[in-house]
C-alpha cells in the first residue's frame, strides 16, 4: 500500500473538530498555565539534588546521573508515543490520566528504598509529564482564531516558568527538607492540579478515529506532507542547541576560575531566565497580529545577538561578566520563547485535527536540539573552553535564522 494511499485512509478517517469557544475565560486559562508549570517541572527537580541523592544513596555520581537522564528520556518517549493521543481521545480524559501517573511516579520516587527503584521511577515520571503536552493543544484548540497566539503565549509562560524555576525551588526544598519531601511536594502539588482540571476543564471531542498503530504513523505522513512542519521542526530543534548547551555548562563554567561558585549560583540564573519568559504572551499577541512568521525571525535574532555579547565576558572583569551573563540569560531565553510560540501558532493552524500530532513533531525536533546542545555543550567546554560554547550557540542560532529566511519553496525542496 502506498504512502499516499495510507495517508488519504488517515484524512479519511478524521472528521471535523467540536467548534472552538468563542471566549475563553481567565481562569481556565490560569488553570492551563499552572497546570502546563506544575506538570513539566518534576523533569527538573532531580538536576539540582544531585549531590544530596548521591550522598544519602551511597550511589556513585554517574549512577545518581541517570536520574535526569532517564527523566529527559522518558518525556521524549512519551512525547513520541503517548503524545498524539490527545487526537484519538478525550483530550480531558488524557490529562487526568497522566496526572494520576505523574502522581504515583513521584510518591514512588520519594518512597524509593533503593537507586534502582527511583531511577525507575524517573523515567515512569519523566514519561507522564508529557501531560504538559497536552495542555497545550488543548489551550489552542480553546482559543479562538483571533486570540489562538496570545492564549498558547501564556500558556506557555506558565510551562516555561516551571522549567526556569523548579532548579530553584528544588535546590532550596533539598538543602533545608531534604531530597524526598522535594518529591512528596512536587506531588501534592500535581493532584492538586488533576483535582482542578477535573472540576474546571471541558470535554474535547475526539478529532480522528484511526487506530493508535495508524495515528502513530500518521505522524510521518504529517512530517512529508507540511513542508511548514519541517521547517519549524528544524528551526526549534537548531536554537534549542544553544539553548541547552548553556544551561548545561553553565554550573561547570560557573565553578571553575575566576568565579568559584556553586550550584545555588547557577541555580539563580533561572530566575534571570524566568524574566525572559514572562515576556513570551507578548510573542503571542504579535503573532496574531502580524503572522507567526516574522516572530520567528524576531526571536532567532535576539537569540543570535545575546549569544554573541557572552563571547565579551572573557574581556571583562569577573564581577561584570556575571552581570553581563545574566542579561544574555534574559535576552536568548526570550528568543527561544518567542521562536517556540510563533511555531506552535503556525503548525497549529496547519490542521486543527491534529494538533497534538503536530505538537509531538514539533517537540521531538525541539528535544533532539537539546539532547545535542547538552552533549555537544559540555564536550567544547571541556575541550576548548567557554568561547566554544558561546560559538556553537550563535552558529546554530544562525542557522535557525537562515531556515527561517529561506524563501519556502528553496527551503521546502531542500528540507
Amino acid at each position: 500500500m502506498s504512502i499516499m494511499h495510507d495517508a488519504d485512509t488517515v484524512a479519511a478517517a478524521e472528521f471535523d473538530p467540536p467548534a472552538e469557544t468563542s471566549a475563553l475565560s481567565p481562569q481556565l486559562v490560569l488553570l492551563l498555565a499552572a497546570g502546563a508549570a506544575f506538570s513539566v517541572a518534576p523533569l527538573y527537580y532531580g538536576q539540582p539534588m544531585l549531590g544530596v541523592l548521591s550522598a544519602d544513596t551511597g550511589a556513585s555520581a554517574r549512577i545518581v546521573g541517570l536520574v535526569p537522564t532517564l527523566t529527559q528520556l522518558g518525556y521524549a518517549l512519551g512525547i513520541l508515543f503517548l503524545a498524539p493521543l490527545g487526537d484519538r481521545f478525550d483530550r480531558r480524559r488524557v490529562i487526568l490520566c497522566k496526572a494520576a501517573a505523574l502522581v504515583l511516579a513521584l510518591l514512588l520516587a520519594a518512597a524509593a528504598p533503593s537507586i534502582g527503584l527511583l531511577l525507575a521511577a524517573s523515567l515512569a515520571m519523566g514519561v507522564a509529564a508529557t501531560m504538559a503536552q497536552d495542555i497545550v493543544p488543548a489551550a489552542a484548540t480553546l482559543a479562538p482564531d483571533a486570540h489562538r497566539g496570545k492564549t498558547v503565549g501564556t500558556v506557555m509562560t506558565g510551562l516555561l516558568l516551571g522549567i526556569l524555576l523548579s532548579r530553584v525551588v528544588s535546590g532550596y526544598v533539598a538543602e533545608h527538607f531534604g531530597w524526598r519531601a522535594m518529591f512528596v511536594i512536587a506531588a501534592a502539588s500535581v493532584a492538586a492540579i488533576g483535582a482542578a482540571a477535573r472540576r474546571g476543564l471541558p470535554r474535547f471531542a475526539p478529532t480522528t478515529r484511526v487506530s493508535y498503530g495508524a495515528l502513530l504513523g500518521s505522524l510521518g505522513q504529517l512530517w512529508r506532507r507540511h513542508g511548514a512542519l519541517r521547517r519549524a521542526a528544524f528551526a526549534q530543534g537548531l536554537i534549542a542547541v544553544g539553548f541547552s548547551a548553556f544551561w548545561s555548562t553553565l554550573a561547570m563554567m560557573l565553578h571553575d576560575a575566576p568565579f568559584h561558585l556553586g550550584s545555588e549560583a547557577a541555580g539563580a540564573f533561572g530566575l534571570a531566565g524566568a524574566a525572559g519568559a514572562l515576556a513570551a504572551p507578548l510573542a503571542g499577541r504579535l503573532a496574531d497580529r502580524r503572522g507567526p512568521e516574522p516572530v520567528t525571525r524576531l526571536g532567532a535574532s535576539l537569540a543570535i545577538v545575546s549569544f554573541a555579547a557572552m563571547a565579551l565576558a572573557p574581556l571583562m572583569p569577573p564581577r561584570a561578566q556575571l552581570v553581563l551573563l545574566a542579561i544574555c540569560a534574559v535576552g536568548f531565553d526570550l528568543g527561544v520563547q518567542v521562536t517556540l510560540i510563533a511555531h506552535q501558532t503556525l503548525i497549529y493552524g496547519i490542521d486543527p485535527n491534529s494538533r497534538s500530532r503536530l505538537n509531538a513533531v514539533l517537540f521531538v525536533g525541539m528535544f533532539t536540539g537539546m539532547s545535542a546542545g547538552a552533549g555537544l555543550g559540555s564536550m567544547l567546554l571541556a575541550q576548548w573552553g567557554w568561547i566554544a560554547v558561546t560559538a556553537l550557540a550563535v552558529a546554530t542560532s544562525c542557522a535557525a535564522l537562515a531556515v527561517r529566511l529561506w524563501p519556502p519553496r528553496a527551503a521546502l525542496r531542500f528540507l
